[in-house]
């Protein structure tokens, strides 16, 4: 019996989650020039990073000799003042991702059980699977979350909850009245995650006030990112705001510096630039548009989307994907969410949309 089989059968059982192809690596493959790429896979943020960041990065570059403020100090200070969520209530992460795993150790167990939706986050099973815990995947509603059935799936082995909102990769969304009343349903022992990566990109008209609902769901977490609309997927900085009990708990099993200087000095910075932020979301409603209505003209289906991404039926999605690649053109197939017929496309600037429109056109015409 080899090493690898000595560990847990959940482990052997996980698949690795697969990052959209970094742009060095087609250039590898395909024999590309970097800059030619058109890389729309990962819904990062086309403009860049905040100024206001990148001041604040130069500054921090100076002290990277001493390890980093293991507690967080100023972001918490800046994320409290922000949302109100006093500091205990707040945990900081290596992006949230990192923030769903420590979830998943804290409040499952081997045996225990996640619900979450299908074509959900994939990390969200992951996180699950790697505790030896069950992911209960309650079918989707118009590739969305189906909250009436996913609270018939609670049973006495359920730990927690995951929902996504916006979703990624369906970009689906669910109003603040249906999920304020799945809460109202949930036993008080369930956590209930609510995954807001792509919050910021909401249209004033859809925002509700998730965070105003702590102080009455105390088995609520709420985990946002940096990673998309602040542009800081480099860097790895994500949160959770939460009851201070459970984020005590969180705290007990997170790593002591999981959050670099320079992530926490450029999160700390970008979270005040609102220009930028403004900006941000303005370029993707553009992007949103100019790529649906080629869609529209092209006579393809895509689903309406909250995000920074649209999600297009293109029919067998791995050849288009390929085909894509070999024009310089990175997008995301999404048949491990069991959508093999479709493709998550992130929003870029104007001229890669139009890079990746025309690509498309030429692909589905050959």
């Amino acid at each position: 019996m080899s090493i690898a089989e000595q560990a847990p059968a959940y482990i052997r059982a996980i698949s690795p989650y697969q990052p959209g192809k970094p742009i060095s690596e087609l250039a590898r493959d395909m024999g590309l020039v970097e800059a030619s790429i058109v890389k729309l896979a990962s819904n990062e943020n086309p403009l860049g990073i905040s100024p206001k960041a990148k001041e604040a990065i130069a500054r921090a570059v100076q002290d990277l000799a001493r390890y980093p403020d293991g507690n967080g100090f100023e972001l918490k200070a800046a994320l409290s003042e922000r949302t109100g969520v006093p500091m205990s209530g707040i945990v900081l992460g290596n992006g949230s991702n990192d923030v769903l795993e420590l979830v998943a150790r804290t409040f499952l167990t081997p045996g225990a059980e996640a619900v979450l939706s299908q074509h959900a986050f994939a990390v969200y099973p992951l996180a699950t699977m790697a505790v030896g815990a069950k992911p209960v995947v309650v079918p989707a509603k118009d590739f969305g979350h189906d909250l009436d059935a996913m609270a018939a799936a609670v049973t006495d082995k359920t730990g927690v909850v995951f929902i996504a909102n916006p979703n990624n990769p369906t970009g689906s969304f669910l109003p603040g009245d249906r999920l304020q009343a799945f809460l109202e349903k949930m036993p008080e022992r369930v956590l209930v995650v609510l995954d807001e990566a792509y919050t910021e990109y909401l249209p004033d008209a859809d925002r509700y006030d998730a965070i105003g609902w702590l102080t009455r769901f105390p088995n609520l977490l709420v985990t946002r990112t940096f990673s998309k609309a602040y542009g800081l997927a480099g860097l790895r900085v994500g949160y959770g705001l939460g009851d201070a009990g459970v984020v005590d708990l969180l705290n007990r099993v997170r790593q002591p510096f999981n959050v670099n200087s320079l992530a926490l000095a450029a999160a700390t910075a970008a979270l005040g630039d609102e220009e930028f932020l403004a900006k941000s979301a303005a370029l993707n409603q553009r992007g949103m548009n100019q790529l649906t209505r080629a869609f529209e003209a092209m006579s393809l289906s895509w689903l309406p989307s909250w995000g920074n991404f649209v999600t297009v039926k293109v029919g067998d999605g791995d050849t288009v994907y390929r085909a894509l690649l070999a024009e310089g053109v990175i997008v995301r197939p999404i048949a491990s969410y069991g959508m093999p017929e479709w493709l998550r496309v992130s929003i870029g600037l104007p001229e890669e949309n139009a890079r990746f429109i025309d690509a498309l056109k030429r692909v589905l015409v050959g």
